[in-house]
């Protein structure tokens, strides 16, 4: 099974680039910048998308997402909007790589099978959820094999060598490496502990490696581009976001915000 994702990937390997993924907060700031805002961080260097479902209670983030997702809730987004959003940035972009990332609860209200069905059908390439672990994905990852979109696995520093082996034979596309405990938008990134737990987890998985949580800067980005196979970036862009007061000025944010970043990843052989 291949879909943009491996594609994206393998453009990137042969270039020598890890990859730049940026995390936006569907319907944040305002519900209808967002599917600009994307094309914005295309034009800044994103090479996948990660595409957050708001949820009311994202337990796994940190206060700068938290109040995103509830700022998007209030804006009347939801997971069929966000489908929506997905397909209308389709119209223009048929190659960036959109990844959902998000919760459980959304997508078990939606149904699994019409969830497979219609993500596929607006263009969504991948699907994470923080709350769901590998033993309880079953069904829904046969619905998402079905209509080819990857179900991405987060790992953590906690997580033991079994379970790596575990959650590699399951995920598709690339593997999250959770690059500290605790929640998101917290500043404990220490890249130069990372080549260790990520050679370990090389050795159960053939997949891209992306790190994420405490990447801010463009310093941060690289050291981490220099040891991964993708840099994600989350809560510092958000913030970013946060003052925009104009769809322009947002779309501004992300340049300035991103562009930087994609500058000093491109300085780093992974």
């Amino acid at each position: 099974m291949s879909n943009r994702i491996d594609d994206r990937f393998a453009q990137l390997q042969g270039a020598g680039k890890s990859a730049l993924i940026p995390f936006v907060t569907a319907g944040y700031p305002e519900a209808g910048w967002t599917v600009p805002v994307l094309h914005a961080l295309v034009g800044a260097g994103a090479d996948i998308i990660e595409l957050g479902v708001p949820f009311s209670d994202p337990m796994a983030d940190g206060p700068v997402i938290q109040v995103a997702s509830e700022r998007a809730i209030r804006n009347g987004v939801s997971l069929r909007v966000v489908l929506d959003m997905v397909s209308r940035f389709r119209r223009e972009d048929s190659d960036t790589p959109v990844v959902l990332m998000g919760y459980l609860n959304p997508v078990e209200r939606y149904g699994y099978e019409d969830f497979a069905r219609d993500a596929a059908a607006a263009g969504v390439d991948g699907l994470l959820m923080v709350d769901c672990p590998p033993e309880e994905m079953g069904s829904l990852r046969g619905r998402l094999d079905e209509h080819g979109i990857f179900s991405i696995c987060l790992v953590a520093p906690t997580t033991t060598e079994a379970r790596m082996e575990t959650i590699s034979r399951q995920a598709r596309g690339y593997l999250y490496y959770v690059s500290f405990k605790g929640i998101t938008g917290a500043d404990r990134l220490d890249a130069s502990r990372l080549g260790e737990p990520l050679e370990r987890l090389r050795a159960h998985t053939d997949l891209p490696l992306a790190v994420g949580f405490g990447i801010k800067d463009p310093p941060s980005a690289a050291a981490v581009a220099g040891l991964a196979d993708g840099v994600v970036i989350g809560s510092a862009l958000i913030e970013a976001l946060a003052n925009a007061g104009s769809l322009e000025s947002a779309c501004e944010c992300v340049d300035r915000f991103l562009a930087p970043i994609r500058r000093a990843m491109d300085n780093v052989a992974p």
